[in-house]
């Protein structure tokens, strides 16, 4: 799918410059497009049909979180990326749960940042755990661990490894901890995202954090 073809929409025109100024080098990104609100980002997106929406989550009218829900209505193919200045746990939630692939912070440091973008994109890495800690809130299911009947089909080892996934650690250090080959990490990570029906690693993190007493 690369390069992916972004949409930058911030009200702010240096958080834009900012975000394009650490993009445009990027091989893997092209910029095709701007905007400064919601509903302009809601057009440009009919428009333009990029690959990913880079997403402030405070704007004003129509906010960043209810922008995602209406893109994502529209076309669940576009992959929307939520860009904030703070890690607010009920901030985190909405995004997730309207539709959103992920959530960056600003102020992150800048290589840190455009790693994370890809991980976040290729749902093939690991979440940090400054965003993991952070991603504290009532999944969509709305059960605990314990009370979802499909949780009981989990075998011991992937509750370990669910349980280590709740923490943010990368999937060598669980490798490390569970003295097991990375790539059965990652396999067994595979099987709990098939298991559990979470279409990336970020709603996985989202569901162990939340149900950390597993």
């Amino acid at each position: 799918m690369k390069p992916y073809r972004i949409l930058i929409v911030d009200d702010h025109p240096l958080a834009r410059q900012a975000v394009r100024a650490l993009l445009e080098d990027e091989a893997d990104y092209i910029i095709i497009g701007e905007a400064t609100n919601g509903l302009d980002a809601i057009k440009a997106c009919e428009q333009l049909q990029p690959d990913v929406v880079l997403l402030d989550i405070h704007m004003p009218g129509m906010n960043g979180l209810e922008t995602t829900r209406l893109i994502k209505e529209q076309n669940a193919r576009i992959k929307v990326v939520i860009l904030s200045v703070s890690d607010a746990v009920t901030d985190l939630f909405t995004a997730i749960k309207n539709g959103a692939q992920g959530y960056l912070l600003k102020d992150m440091d800048p290589m840190e940042w455009v790693n994370y973008l890809g991980a976040l994109l290729e749902e093939d890495s690991d979440i940090p755990k400054m965003m993991a800690d952070r991603l504290f809130y009532r999944f969509k299911t709305g059960l605990g661990i314990k009370e979802d009947p499909i949780v009981q089909l989990l075998t011991p080892r992937e509750h370990e490894i669910l349980a280590l996934v709740a923490k943010g650690i990368t999937n060598r250090q669980i490798a490390e901890s569970l003295f097991i080959a990375e790539n059965t990490v990652k396999n067994h990570i595979k099987n709990l995202l098939e298991k559990l029906s979470f279409d990336n690693r970020v709603q996985l993190a989202a569901f162990a954090v939340k149900n950390e007493r597993l």
